[in-house]
């Protein structure tokens, strides 16, 4: 299972991300550093585990409020063996030339796309790797309804984001994890809100689920090194 760690950036620090309830994300408490600022907070990632990815949330560019072209820059500059996952809000192809010159994969999040015309026209416009985003609030679907109904839209990875979960330590959605793996057996899945502990990592590996995006259960030192990497074999 492949762990990837969530960066969540508002207003030039990380921020943390809570059912998303974005106006009242605070500066986040880490037990991994005493910083909010965020190259401190991806190398005390780095520092507890050699991960390979990393996901940033732009919340200020999914807001449509400025982005954080700048820092997600300096990041890459700064960690150059780690990928970069980033939403940033991406409703056009022209809002993912902002980052062409960046080495970030782009992440499509479903509540940003208006409708199934706009989401086949990025992908017909951008080549590259990219990841889609099926995106859930209070458990109800954000996004073009062809996106979730019809499995054909989807790229070879699916990141699944329940926003209320996040932050929450209530666990993963299982059930709407389960259901999507069927639609599309061989699409890599990626679960994104909930994960508590190494107990919800096994029961995602349990289900075939493909990796984890996790910040809370980094953060709060539920994830230790040791889990992180029983998790990974």
């Amino acid at each position: 299972m492949n762990i990837i760690p969530v960066l969540d950036l508002m207003n030039d620090q990380v921020v943390h991300a809570k059912h998303g309830d974005r106006l009242n994300y605070l500066p986040i408490q880490s037990v991994l550093c005493s910083s909010s600022q965020p190259l401190a907070i991806v190398d005390a990632f780095l520092e507890l585990y050699p991960f390979k990815q990393l996901y940033i949330a732009d919340i200020n560019a999914i807001q449509k409020s400025g982005n954080h072209r700048n820092i997600i820059s300096s990041i890459s500059l700064a960690f150059p063996n780690v990928e970069i996952y980033l939403d940033a809000g991406f409703s056009s192809a022209e809002d993912i030339h902002i980052f062409n010159e960046l080495k970030v994969t782009p992440v499509l999040g479903s509540e940003s796309i208006a409708n199934i015309d706009a989401y086949q026209a990025i992908t017909k416009d951008y080549k590259k790797r990219m990841l889609l985003s099926l995106d859930f609030k209070n458990d109800v679907y954000q996004g073009p309804p062809a996106l979730l109904q019809d499995s054909k839209y989807w790229q070879n990875e699916l990141i699944v984001m329940s926003l209320s979960k996040v932050g929450s330590q209530s666990g993963p959605d299982l059930e709407k994890l389960k259901h999507l793996k069927k639609m599309s057996p061989h699409t890599k899945i990626y679960a994104a809100g909930g994960v508590r502990d190494l107990g919800d990592l096994d029961t995602l590996k349990s289900l075939n689920i493909d990796g984890a995006l996790i910040a809370s259960a980094i953060h709060n030192g539920n994830l230790s090194q040791t889990d992180l990497m029983k998790a990974q074999t």
